[in-house]
């Protein structure tokens, strides 16, 4: 057998296809049924009590799918930056990022959108799928200012279904544990991932240095 060459007989391969799900029914009969709540606990508006979570959010997960792939996006202000207008719409402002436009170019191919809300020390998060839309309305955009500069767009969200996750993954990864916190220095910097990519062409400590002056002028 050549190096690195792994040959399988019919009776390997056989065994290694066992060990993946490959359909519903399989999924099924590992899973069994799910619970009445979580089945109960979905609908298909936002409720007064879903609201009071949405809007006590400073954190929302975006995921939106288009023809160059996937793609799953922070957004972040102080909570309630995410307007609850209806029952079936809510209103997400896209500040200042990368300026890569991911989510924003999904969305033009294809509205499908999901998001994930977390609040802080609140194990409970808050699901919703649903549709999207671009908006650059100015009065609209003008009423999510800050700092006296308003988004570039805001991102209209018709919700489709909406949910609450139990918290037992927040549980398990302990991740509003104080003593969980990890210190940053015991990770490589923005600069020092840059450098190794670009193989130098960007002088990590210069990028490092320049980034709190940038981040302070460019936040909002």
């Amino acid at each position: 057998m050549p190096n690195g060459v792994i040959t399988m007989t019919p009776s390997t391969s056989q065994k290694m296809n066992s060990n993946y799900i490959t359909s519903l029914e399989e999924l099924n009969e590992l899973y069994g049924e799910s619970p009445e709540g979580a089945i109960k606990k979905e609908i298909g508006y936002i409720s007064d009590q879903y609201k009071k979570f949405i809007e006590s959010s400073p954190f929302v997960i975006i995921a939106t799918s288009g023809s160059g792939g996937l793609d799953c996006s922070p957004r972040g202000d102080p909570p309630g930056f995410v307007k609850v207008v209806n029952k079936k719409t809510l209103l997400i402002p896209d500040r200042r990022g990368n300026n890569r436009v991911d989510s924003l170019s999904n969305i033009i191919e294809d509205p499908r959108i999901s998001l994930l809300f977390l609040i802080p020390g609140i194990g409970e998060t808050i699901r919703i799928n649903g549709s999207a839309k671009i908006c650059v309305d100015p009065d609209l955009c003008n009423t999510f200012s800050m700092n006296g500069k308003n988004p570039k767009s805001i991102i209209e969200v018709v919700v489709g279904t909406i949910y609450y996750q139990c918290p037992k993954a927040l549980v398990r990864s302990k991740l509003w544990d104080a003593d969980s916190q990890i210190e940053r220095k015991k990770l490589p910097t923005t600069g020092s991932i840059l450098e190794a990519i670009t193989e130098g062409k960007i002088d990590g400590n210069e990028y490092d240095k320049a980034y709190p002056n940038r981040l302070k002028e460019t936040i909002y």
